[in-house]
C-alpha cells in the first residue's frame, strides 16, 4: 500500500534549492565587493561593459554577475543598464558614509569560512574543527582583521551604549574596555564624556588599531592600552565601569561566569558592566539575526553561543553583580545589557 504523501499545499520546493544554493549569494557579493562594483555604480546607471571596464573584468562576468545580483535584490536594472537599489547605495558603495562593504575582510576570512565545509562534523563534536579553541587562540590574526573592517556593523551601538554607561556613571569615570578591538566604544565614551579615560585590553597587534583610531579622533591622551588575554593580564583599577562588547558570546557560561567574577573585583563601588551581544529571545529562534548568531558560534569557537537576556542576567548573579538594569537597549539585531553591583 502506497504511503500517503503529507499536506503539500504549503510546501516549497523552491527553499530547498534556494538554501542548498545560498552559498551563491555569499560569493556574488563578496566578488562585486572586492571588483568594486558597488563603487562603480556609484557613478550612475551604466551597462555591462561600461561596468567591465571601470572594474576591470570581462564583460561576459560583468553581466551575469549584475543580472544575478539583479535577481537577489542588490541592485536593479532598466533595460540594459544596472543601477543601485536604496540597500546598496547606502550599505555597499564605498563612497556611504554608512557603507559596509569593509566586513568582507572578516566575514570572508579563511578562519571564518573554513568551519562551513565541515559543519557535519561539528555538529557532530559539538565544537569548531579549527584549532585549539578556535577563533579565540592566542593572538589570533582574525581579530586585527576585525578590528580594521568590522566598525561599520557595531558603529550603530556606539552611541547608545556610551549614553547607557555615561547615563549610569557620569562625571569622571575609568573605564575598562575588554576585548577592545577597534576601541571605538571606548573612544565613543570617551568623546561623550571629557573626563573619562580609557583603558583598552586586547591582544598587542590588534591594540595597535585602536591607538589609530584613537588618535583619528582625538581622544589618544586619555587612553591607556593593556596588552594580552582578559583571563590572565591583571586588570588594576578600580574601574567605574567595564565593557564587554562582542565577547562573552565566545566562552561557555562557566568561563563567562569566572571572568564576570574578575570583573567584578575591579569594579568601585556602584561600578556596572556594559555588554553588546546578540541576544536571541528565551525560544532562540527570535529575532532571526541573533538566534542564527549561535550558528556562528558553533562553527568557529570550541564552546561559544548566543546568550539570552536570562541567561546574561544569572551570569551576573553568579559573578556577585545584583544583576541586570531594567530596559537593555535594542540597537539593530544587537542588545545593550547593563550589569549593576
Amino acid at each position: 500500500m502506497a504511503t500517503a504523501l503529507p499536506n503539500v499545499q504549503d510546501a516549497n520546493p523552491g527553499f530547498v534549492f534556494e538554501t542548498l544554493l545560498a552559498y551563491q549569494r555569499t560569493a556574488a557579493l563578496r566578488a562585486a565587493i572586492e571588483v568594486n562594483l558597488f563603487g562603480a555604480l556609484g557613478g550612475g546607471p551604466a551597462d555591462a561593459r561600461t561596468l567591465a571596464a571601470n572594474c576591470k573584468v570581462s564583460e561576459r562576468g560583468a553581466r551575469i554577475l549584475c543580472d544575478y545580483l539583479t535577481t537577489i535584490g542588490v541592485i536593479e536594472k532598466d533595460g540594459n543598464l544596472y543601477r543601485h537599489s536604496p540597500t546598496s547605495a547606502v550599505f555597499l558603495d564605498p563612497a556611504s558614509p554608512a557603507s559596509m562593504a569593509s566586513i568582507v575582510g572578516l566575514l570572508g576570512h579563511p578562519d571564518i569560512l573554513r568551519p562551513w565545509e565541515q559543519l557535519t562534523d561539528i555538529v557532530r563534536s559539538g565544537r569548531t574543527v579549527l584549532p585549539g579553541e578556535g577563533t579565540v587562540e592566542p593572538d589570533n590574526p582574525v581579530w586585527v582583521e576585525f578590528a580594521r573592517t568590522m566598525v561599520p556593523m557595531v558603529a550603530p551601538a556606539i552611541t547608545p551604549l556610551a549614553e547607557a554607561v555615561v547615563a549610569h556613571r557620569p562625571g569622571p569615570i575609568r573605564v575598562l574596555d575588554i576585548a577592545a578591538g577597534h576601541g571605538m566604544f571606548g573612544i565613543g565614551i570617551a568623546r561623550l564624556n571629557p573626563a573619562a579615560r580609557i583603558v583598552a585590553l586586547d591582544w598587542a597587534a590588534v591594540l595597535e588599531v585602536a591607538k589609530e583610531n584613537a588618535r583619528a579622533a582625538g581622544v589618544l591622551e586619555r587612553m591607556e592600552f593593556l596588552p594580552g588575554s582578559a583571563f590572565e593580564v591583571e586588570f588594576g583599577g578600580p574601574y567605574d565601569a567595564v565593557l564587554l562588547t562582542n565577547f562573552l558570546h565566545h566562552f561557555d557560561e562557566e568561563t563567562c561566569v569566572s571572568l564576570l567574577r574578575k570583573i567584578r573585583s575591579a569594579l568601585v563601588p556602584g561600578g556596572v558592566t556594559a555588554t553588546l551581544e546578540f541576544v536571541p529571545n528565551d525560544d532562540r529562534v527570535t529575532p532571526v539575526m541573533a538566534a542564527q548568531f549561535s550558528m556562528m558560534m558553533l562553527g568557529t569557537t570550541a564552546k561559544g553561543d548566543a546568550y539570552t537576556l536570562r541567561d546574561l542576567e544569572r551570569m551576573h548573579v553568579a559573578a556577585g553583580f545584583s544583576g541586570i538594569a531594567p530596559g537593555a537597549i535594542s540597537v539593530g539585531p544587537q542588545t545593550v545589557v547593563i550589569g549593576t553591583t
